[in-house]
């Protein structure tokens, strides 16, 4: 008994001491109470309160729902394609690999874990896809049955059936199938355009055979280009909404899901080096998938309208040569002669800020723009030259299949020495050393007559502004576009054209490119 008491005491003087030393430290700032303290200090700070996320219960809740009502309308798709045999056939008999269709890192070389040839048998492939119609339209990539000759759908319940190709677009990777069967599961086909970055996302596939399986995330961004895609397919639209939801092979033609479980995309590619999920996966905007699913409907085959440009980036010395202050739209980079945009006035180096009324921020943009009108229809296109701001009337052709929709370029956007024994001149200011045209270079690559005139770019330095912008044994320099038009037909035209740009000021020069025969706009900034 007699130590109870000093205890209590001992016991109320740390609780005192305690709550004396928070009362003190506050006063000064010293302590914060957690995340939710610390909330409250910012959002009485900012304009706008952040609205509180849902529990995570009622996500989950959420997610559940979404999952039940959607599966059942989710197929996975297997092709066989059989093998065909050489007739040249030497010592060693050897079974031909199927043309693999192009696209992003590993996913568009193979099929759920890739095509692995029989001896006997043939060659087989997986993907996902989902049904859009209670009578057996289903929507998938056109890389899943691109090349097949037997392609089999499967369904949850288990039922299996033979599909027919009703049509294929490879410029945007979009397949639409049928089976002969009713009453069948749909998914709502949502609008990408409202999708918001940071929203959540499900992804529904068949990756590595495992079937039906599901994936979360969110759009992690939209409006991502593909160097790959478009290197191998020029005419292709590269207009992807990436998300974090795991996409793996298999995933391909599979629906992105809004939490609403309406379709906002088409699961088609991953970008990895091992060719499995690394947090980076790419789906095709449904809203474009619609209208080559409307086309091939409509017409049996895909409607494509053209302009007749490469289009290329907008990058800071093109805007500023164009006269612009912000930094977007669609570099013309070659104008098809006597294409639409060559008959409406439309030339390099325009840069193109509007399509019909509609805002073009880049070049996928542009695409999409285009995409959503048929060959004949006229379209009103604003355009920036060298600070004048133009108006055209375009009217719109059916592309070729050679041609393009407006295809995406790879190519972005002082003292010269005196002529070398060679031939050649240096000019410091550019970082170059040029030469007039050799005839026989001429001929090999069968310039057009500007081209034959201009001079051929045989050096290019790392530490000049032409680095990574023109390229040596390719490049001809046919004219300077900014800020005076001219020929560039002899040393002395590139020089005057160098001399008069101010230091820090923008040269804007045409090229033709030999490889890819095509123009495209250089944006050269002049060294200070």
């Amino acid at each position: 008994m007699p130590t109870k008491f000093p205890r209590a005491r001992f016991a109320a003087a740390v609780v005192v001491a305690f709550v004396c030393g928070l009362v003190f430290a506050s006063g000064f700032d010293l302590t914060r109470l957690g995340w939710a303290a610390t909330q409250n200090r910012l959002a009485s700070n900012s304009t706008s309160a952040i609205t509180a996320p849902a529990s995570a219960a009622a996500t989950e809740t959420a997610f559940e729902s979404i999952v039940r009502a959607t599966r059942p309308a989710v197929v996975s798709i297997t092709m066989q394609r059989f093998a065909r045999v050489n007739p040249n056939r030497g010592r060693r008999q050897q079974q031909q690999q199927p043309d693999m269709p192009p696209g992003i890192g590993e996913l568009f070389r193979q099929f759920g874990g890739g095509m692995m040839p029989q001896q006997q048998g043939p060659m087989e492939g997986s993907g996902s896809g989902f049904i859009v119609s209670p009578d057996g339209y289903i929507l998938t990539n056109n890389h899943v049955v691109e090349g097949a000759d037997k392609v089999t759908v499967a369904l949850l319940d288990k039922r299996t059936f033979d599909a027919k190709v009703v049509g294929r677009d490879p410029t945007t990777d979009v397949a639409l199938i049928k089976i002969d069967a009713t009453g069948l599961p749909t998914l709502k086909l949502g609008d990408d355009r409202t999708a918001e970055i940071g929203s959540w996302a499900l992804a529904i596939g068949n990756p590595f055979d495992l079937s039906f399986t599901v994936t979360a995330g969110i759009i992690s961004a939209k409006g991502r280009q593909s160097a790959e895609l478009a290197q191998n397919n020029p005419s292709a639209i590269t207009d992807y909404i990436q998300t974090d939801a795991a996409i793996n092979p298999g995933n391909s033609g599979g629906p992105l899901l809004n939490i609403r479980g309406e379709v906002i995309g088409i699961n088609a590619a991953i970008e990895s080096g091992t060719g499995s999920y690394a947090g980076y996966g790419f789906a095709v905007p449904i809203t474009l998938a619609k209208q080559v699913m409307d086309d091939i409907l409509k017409y049996g085959k895909v409607e494509r309208a053209i302009m007749g440009v490469t289009i290329g980036p907008v990058g800071e010395g093109d805007a500023e040569a164009a006269g612009m202050k912000e930094i977007y739209g669609a570099l013309v980079q070659s104008v098809t002669p006597g294409g639409p945009a060559d008959k409406a006035g439309l030339q390099e180096s325009d840069v193109i800020t509007q399509v019909a009324g509609q805002r073009v921020d880049d070049q996928p943009t542009l695409q999409r723009l285009v995409r959503g009108f048929h060959p004949g229809d006229n379209i009103e296109v604003d355009a920036m030259r060298h600070g004048q701001a133009k108006k055209f009337e375009v009217k719109l052709a059916a592309a070729a299949e050679s041609e393009t929709v407006a295809s995406a370029s790879d190519n972005n956007g002082a003292a010269s020495a005196p002529v070398a024994n060679d031939g050649t001149r240096e000019y410091g200011a550019l970082g170059i050393t040029v030469q007039p045209v050799p005839a026989d270079f001429a001929s090999q690559n069968n310039l057009a007559p500007a081209a034959r005139h201009g001079l051929l770019v045989t050096d290019v330095s790392m530490r000049g502004p032409a680095y990574r912008n023109l390229f040596q044994g390719t490049d001809v320099i046919m004219s300077e576009s900014y800020p005076v038009k001219r020929s560039i037909d002899s040393f002395s035209a590139l020089q005057d054209a160098i001399s008069s740009v101010k230091p820090g000021g923008v040269l804007q020069l045409i090229a033709w490119d030999a490889q890819q025969r095509t123009t495209h706009v250089v944006s050269l900034q002049i060294p200070k």
